[in-house]
């Protein structure tokens, strides 16, 4: 058995009050990590933190978002899932990196997603939407609706898998430091 992570994130900005008031909730990102501490996490979000008008698809940079958003705040579940899933979606986020200048965020999907429509145009996506077709195409579905018409909120109402933190990002990184340092230290 393997594992994924998916971390909602609270981030402040227009857009993404914007989001929030659409959505409902406070987490308006959702991010697929390969690890527990988020060094292979992937996203379609901004390219650059402080920059909100130019997404697509991009690996996150802890360090660039932690300057940019000190406290933003994630809800962090964990997915299970199996060895070979989790090597086929490894290889689907590779992939998707090497032509990640041709994948860009879905602006023009948003009046679709507001009146419930589906819409699919190429390499465009919202980040949820990314992340639901991704795990779709690997046999984990989660979500009996279009991949397009998933918000940030689908994946906190998940309520069947188990959710291994909620607060400051950046404590949950010092964290996971502490506990790499402990496994380094035990015999």
């Amino acid at each position: 058995m393997a594992e994924v992570y998916i971390a909602l994130v609270d981030t402040p900005g227009l857009f993404a009050s914007i989001i929030k008031k659409v959505i409902g909730i406070d987490y308006c990102h959702v991010v697929l990590a390969l690890d527990e501490s988020f060094e292979q996490a992937y996203s379609v979000n901004r390219r650059n933190p402080a920059i909100p008008y130019f997404a697509g698809f991009v690996r996150e940079d802890s360090e660039k978002i932690l300057r940019k958003f000190p406290t933003a705040s994630y809800r962090i579940i964990r997915l299970p899932c199996s060895i070979e899933q989790k090597e086929r979606i490894q290889k689907e986020l590779e992939a998707c990196y090497e032509i990640r200048w041709r994948i860009h965020y879905c602006l023009v999907g948003l009046p679709f997603l507001m009146l419930n429509r589906p819409f699919h145009q190429k390499n465009h996506y919202t980040c949820s939407s990314f992340l639901a077709k991704l795990l779709d195409e690997q046999a984990i579905s989660l979500f009996d609706k279009h991949f397009s018409l998933v918000t940030p909120r689908d994946f906190y109402e998940l309520t069947q898998f188990e959710q291994i933190y909620e607060g400051s990002f950046s404590k949950y990184l010092r964290y996971q430091v502490q506990q790499k340092e402990a496994k380094g230290h035990a015999w």
